[in-house]
């Protein structure tokens, strides 16, 4: 049996992060939420997770800038159908909707990889075509 004490196990060296109060409050409430002792048990859970996965952070940024160019680009085109619409010229919005269907999708795979649980939402019927 280990010995639970081992050198490798004694915690002598120390990691210091700068935190505003809001932020520390914050994360020490998640941490709580999440189950963990303390805020520095939590901390420790992300490092040894982002170790063991790989994972260093800047993906997710990359991926949510991404999505926001994306949404920006369809908002554009939603306003160029509503437009028409009040014009009241024919408007066929299916290819905007599949976009739509997409980045929601691609957003609820993003959400799933950053917590536990799945997103829940609400999904409307697309319509082909608005006169």
């Amino acid at each position: 049996m280990p010995d639970p004490l081992s050198s490798s196990r004694i915690r002598s060296s120390r990691l210091s992060i700068r935190a505003s109060p809001g932020e520390l409050e914050c994360w020490s409430r998640t941490a709580q939420i999440l189950g963990h002792p303390t805020t520095a048990d939590w901390v420790r859970t992300l490092l040894q997770d982002a170790v063991l996965s790989h994972r260093h952070g800047r993906a997710v940024d990359i991926e949510i800038r991404k999505l926001r160019g994306e949404l920006g680009r369809i908002g554009n085109n939603l306003n160029q159908l509503a437009h028409a619409a009040h014009l009241g010229e024919a408007v066929h919005c299916q290819d905007t909707l599949q976009d739509i269907d997409r980045l929601i999708d691609q957003t609820d795979i993003l959400l799933r990889s950053l917590r536990s649980g799945r997103p829940r939402r609400l999904r409307s019927a697309s319509v082909a075509v608005m006169h």
